[in-house]
This record gives structure tokens, C-alpha cells and sequence, in this order.
């Protein structure tokens, strides 16, 4: 009887686990790249931001989005590369390590950059600006990508 219930209950977690991987599995992938608020976690380290990552080829795409779910900007990354996307009301103000901002501005920072979004590989902050505009940086972290590609 022992042995019975024991199976039972071995194969119930099995199924069980089985189950909650295909529930997983037909989850879409994040959307809405370029949308206030897109379907996508918001994975920001700051309360004032939304971060959301999209991941599309090998390709991440992180937009940051203001409080109110304005979008500021975004980039895409791979392999310590990186490019500006022209999404979002400041984009022309987004840096990376291989391109500067697309404006350049007189503007000068009202406050230290402040991370909105970190993940092993990807760092993006974000500057308020005396015009009123924001700045936003992505780097790599030089403890995990090419740092060659600074």
C-alpha cells in the first residue's frame, strides 16, 4: 500500500512539473517594443522608471519608460555592441559605448545618473538634464562583456 501511495505521488509531482513547464512554454514572448506599456515585466531598479527587455535573434532591446509610461528610449545590445534604437521621446539623447548622443546639447545635469536597469552584462542610467530633457547611458560591465568594445 505504502509503495502504491508512493508512486502516486511521485507521478502526480512529475506530472505536475510537466504541466507547469508547457503552461511556461505557451506563454508568449515579451511585445511591445516602443509602447507605454508594453507586454513585458517591468524590471527597473528605480521606482521613476519602467525598464522593460525585449529579446529577439540574440539580440536584447531594453526601453525605458518615465513614470507615467512615456517612453524615454532604448537600445539593442549583443555581445558588447550596442545601438541607439529611434524609439522614445529622448532618443536623440541616448549614448553607448559606441555612439554618442545624436543632438548634441548644452544642457547640463541637474542630478548623478541614477541606474535604471542592470543586468550582468547591460548597465542603463539615467540623467535629468537642465532643459528639462533626460539623458540615458547603456554600458557594458566590463566583468562580463568585451572590453574592447568600450
Amino acid at each position: 500500500m505504502l509503495k502504491a501511495l508512493s508512486r502516486r505521488a511521485c507521478l502526480f509531482g512529475v506530472l505536475a512539473l510537466a504541466l507547469s513547464g508547457a503552461a511556461f512554454a505557451d506563454q508568449p514572448p515579451a511585445s511591445g517594443l516602443g509602447q507605454s506599456w508594453p507586454n513585458a515585466s517591468d524590471v527597473s531598479r528605480n521606482p521613476n522608471f519602467h525598464a522593460y527587455v525585449f529579446t529577439l535573434g540574440g539580440i536584447q532591446f531594453v526601453q525605458i519608460n518615465d513614470a507615467n509610461g512615456n517612453v524615454l528610449g532604448a537600445v539593442g545590445t549583443s555581445g558588447g555592441q550596442f545601438i541607439t534604437l529611434p524609439v522614445g521621446r529622448f532618443s536623440q539623447l541616448v549614448t553607448t559605448p559606441q555612439q554618442g548622443p545624436a543632438v548634441p546639447t548644452t544642457a547640463t545635469p541637474t542630478t548623478t545618473p541614477t541606474t535604471v536597469y542592470q543586468d550582468p552584462a547591460t548597465t542603463v542610467t539615467a540623467t535629468p538634464l537642465s532643459d528639462g530633457t533626460m539623458m540615458l547611458k547603456a554600458a557594458c560591465n566590463p566583468e562580463t562583456c568585451n572590453t574592447h568594445a568600450q
